[in-house]
């Protein structure tokens, strides 16, 4: 099975979880920004949640199946349409041999993850199919996709151990031409908010109380602004410039996805998927985990405020987002056996 890339996108790569337990040789984790998006989406194919998936930012490829594929999008809000039907996002869709899938451009957020079933079949760089634009590292020499790419799918049924491919299931699906599209969804919005309204939550850093009065009290009452040369290494917010009482002199520490650093222009810099593995700037700031994929689906222009979470608070709103997270995979497992 494949997947040919008939138009790449603005920024389309391959990710998985993560790349783990290289941080100490100076290599990032890397993975997809919005790690919930990704796991939801292979799910719904009845992948494992670290099966690779592409990341798709802004603008999405347009991509020709060369076999019959059950694939599904999740994340930022597009209008994908194979032929001249829309698909829709959040759900299961057949596709038809010979099929070309246009994602189009996002509406709300910035990135979606397209899962197919079986998998993507990538030779793993240091344990992870991740593309690290920024290192250049992992599949395809780590670049985004190239128009003429072909993506090698495993075989559904070989991957799940079914003598039958999922594509005969005709009970949960209703056909329309080249797309069989799944009668049911996923409400989309305990998992993706694209109001830009809403505040992300953050943490004090180790270095917040470093900051003068004013940039303490800018830090939770500004708006700030993701400036237009952000990426998946960090993201730069425009804005109020926040300084240090008095200088300070520091050694290079481990960072973070999510940290929140001060360079010495003042405009900070939250650390994200790419980002380098220790830093030498005042880490004033952690974004919460379970606010960090809300965070990925903000686009440069898009307005950011921070409100301020203690340790107590944001561990226990990841682990209750883990905790449904899980049920509601475990609920997909089990409504894809029926």
């Amino acid at each position: 099975m494949s997947v040919r890339v008939l138009k790449p996108g603005l920024l389309t790569t391959l990710q998985d979880r993560g790349r783990e337990g290289w941080a100490m040789l100076g290599v990032s984790r890397a993975g997809a920004m919005d790690d919930v998006a990704l796991r939801l989406a292979n799910a719904l194919v009845g992948n494992a949640e670290n099966a690779p998936v592409l990341e798709i930012t802004l603008i999405g490829p347009r991509l020709r199946f060369d076999t019959p594929a059950r694939i599904a999008l999740t994340g930022a809000e597009f209008a994908p349409h194979v032929g001249d039907v829309e698909i829709g996002m959040w759900r299961l869709v057949d596709v038809a041999a010979g099929s070309v899938l246009d994602v189009g451009t996002a509406r709300g957020g910035a990135r979606a993850y397209l899962a197919v079933g079986g998998g993507f079949v990538v030779e793993p760089v240091l344990g992870s199919a991740s593309v690290d634009v920024n290192a250049r590292l992992g599949p395809f020499g780590g670049r985004p996709l190239h128009e003429g790419d072909e993506l090698v799918v495993q075989d559904a049924a070989v991957a799940h151990g079914t003598g039958s491919s999922p594509q005969s299931d005709e009970r949960s699906l209703t056909s329309n031409r080249q797309v069989r599209i799944a009668n049911w969804s996923l409400d989309p919005r305990p998992w993706f908010d694209a109001d830009t309204s809403h505040p992300i939550r953050l943490l004090r850093g180790a270095h917040f109380d470093a900051l003068d009065e004013t940039s303490r009290a800018a830090l939770f009452g500004a708006e700030f602004r993701i400036a237009t040369d952000s990426n998946r290494v960090g993201f730069r917010l425009d804005g109020a410039r926040l300084t240090v009482a008095a200088p300070l002199e520091l050694v290079s520490e481990p960072a973070a996805f999510g940290t929140l650093q001060l360079p010495q222009g003042g405009q900070p810099i939250v650390l994200m998927a790419e980002h380098p593995t220790i830093g030498g700037y005042p880490r004033i700031g952690q974004v919460a985990a379970a606010d960090l994929p809300r965070l990925a689906q903000r686009r440069p222009g898009d307005p950011l405020r921070f409100a301020e979470i203690d340790l107590d608070a944001a561990q226990t709103r990841y682990l209750e987002r883990e905790h449904e997270l899980a049920r509601l995979i475990a609920n997909i497992g089990e409504r894809l056996m029926t």
